[in-house]
């Protein structure tokens, strides 16, 4: 006796199908699972035992189960068959005719029966709407995430028993009922830039950043504001789009790090300097999305920048450039997505007091050198906004007084990629780091006094073609957040004014 239930497994953020082929007959009992599964699917034969003897299902002795998971030389990972493996036992045992037509199952058993969460249903929906699925049944607490894909009948299933009732037309299973849109957070940012005293060149670098997706380094002496600065900055980037919640959501969903059916925020990423170049990359044995595309779309905040390896921080010139990462193995190439805003700190110097004027450094020059090394000049051409960040006087510190808060700065930063969702309509860009070199010569056209003052620049700063097209995308975010049409002389000399701080 045979019957096979339409299933997928997820190799990166993507789907492969996957076909559970469950076969049985008389014989020695016997239990096998064959087409190169993982241990955790290995151990689902002890797991099935349980679920069907506690669903009031017979487990079928003096029988051989053959279960294979087609193709059988594509890897298979995770307890996602479980499910579709206990139903093809049971109707196969029990002699029940199910009906199958368009139908995709995940979901892990407990030993009671129970339907778990399995991670990477996004990825699963999206794979099952694209293939001609109409019919998805998922874990209850996983259905409001499949139910973000549209064109699927999403069955959220409590059991085991509930879903064989359901395939064999004994009681069927109510479909999910998405919420008519997507519903954000209200909830207040802790770091608002109401309460940052002073600094309001760096606030200013921060509103460019966020405006244009820029990459930003604040280089000053400990205690000056950049770690508090850095966190200010998801409040004043705009609200994902959908489209962005579900780019985002299904990185979390696959990484198993979903808190909630969807990710309404922008993410911000801020992990340690001591952390793995896996870690921040991406990879494993089957890899997973590392920190810099947990933080796809949102802020990767690197503290203490020259403290992270060397050859850790170099990982990151392809993705700063290309808004992807490439993970090679032996087994295969994974494509992960990772357009980031990148946030560096540093301190000027080992001690951190090199620019500080009330207190020396007592650093050495080859320490000077040292410690200057550790960022290459290739990955430094990559940061579009260098910003010395010094440290408060007690005036600005004391004071009582509220600054600009973030919801006024969000205003402005949202107005200007309104202006950029105009502009680059139709294309595969949306914000103006994301240019390249056809969009730069159509929207970044300068006038002639403009062209003398970059020309002059070029030769002074030594700026290389990149940083010579990273200051011309900065330059047009400025003319975009004072409503300008062109760029003029004044937003290129305030983009060189940060660019000069690279070197």
């Amino acid at each position: 006796m045979f019957i096979k239930f339409a299933s997928a497994t997820v190799i990166g953020l993507n789907c492969v199908p996957v076909t559970v082929e469950v076969d049985i007959h008389k014989g020695q009992t016997n239990f096998n699972i064959v087409g190169l599964p993982d241990p955790s699917i290995k151990e689902a034969k002890d797991r099935l035992y349980a679920a069907l003897k506690n669903s009031d299902y017979s487990y079928p002795f003096n029988f051989r189960i053959l279960v294979n998971l087609a193709p059988a030389d594509t890897p298979k990972v995770g307890a996602i068959y479980d499910l579709a493996m206990a139903a093809g036992i049971v109707s196969l045992a029990e002699e029940i005719k199910l009906n199958l037509e368009e139908t995709m199952i995940v979901g892990e058993l407990s030993l009671d029966g129970q339907v778990r969460h399995v991670s990477g249903v996004l990825s699963l929906a999206l794979y099952a709407r694209e293939s001609g699925f109409i019919h998805f049944f998922v874990p209850e607490q996983d259905a409001p995430e499949a139910a973000l894909v549209g064109e699927l009948t999403i069955y959220p299933v409590k059991n085991l028993r509930q879903l064989m009732n359901h395939l064999s037309g004994v009681e069927q299973i109510v479909p999910y009922t998405p919420e008519t849109k997507i519903l954000f957070s209200n909830e207040e940012y802790a770091a608002d830039l109401a309460y940052v005293k002073g600094q309001e060149f760096a606030k200013r670098a921060l509103e460019i950043a966020a405006s244009g997706s820029h990459n930003i380094l604040m280089s000053g002496p400990p205690g000056s504001g950049k770690t508090l600065l850095a966190r200010t900055l998801p409040s004043i980037l705009p609200r994902l789009t959908n489209e962005e919640i579900l780019e985002v959501t299904k990185i979390y969903s696959v990484a198993g790090l979903l808190e909630s059916s969807y990710v309404s925020e922008r993410p911000f990423r801020a992990p340690h300097h001591t952390a793995s170049g896996v870690a921040l990359v991406g990879g494993g044995r089957i890899p997973r999305p590392g920190e810099i595309s947990m933080a796809h779309r949102g802020v990767l905040f690197l503290d203490e920048f020259p403290e992270f390896p060397r050859f850790v921080i170099e990982s990151l010139r392809q993705p700063l450039e290309d808004g992807i990462v490439t993970v090679s193995r032996a087994n295969g190439t994974w494509t992960f997505p990772a357009r980031f805003i990148l946030v560096a700190s540093q301190n000027p110097c080992p001690c951190g007091f090199k620019s500080d004027p009330t207190q020396p450094c007592v650093c050495s020059q080859s320490q000077l050198d040292r410690y200057q090394k550790k960022i290459s000049g290739p990955l430094l051409d990559r940061i579009d906004l260098h910003v010395e960040v010094p440290r408060v006087q007690f005036e600005k510190l004391s004071t009582e007084n509220l600054a600009e808060g973030s919801a006024k700065v969000r205003e402005r930063v949202e107005a200007a990629r309104e202006i950029q969702n105009g502009r680059f309509k139709g294309k595969d860009v949306r914000t103006n780091s994301e240019m390249g070199n056809k969009e730069i010569k159509e929207f970044c056209k300068l006038d002639e006094a403009s062209i003398e003052l970059l020309r002059g620049a070029v030769e002074k700063l030594h700026l290389s073609a990149r940083g010579y097209n990273r200051v011309l995308k900065l330059s047009r975010t400025i003319a975009d957040l004072a409503g300008s049409q062109d760029i003029k002389i004044e937003h290129l000399a305030e983009a060189l004014q940060f660019r000069a701080k690279a070197d």
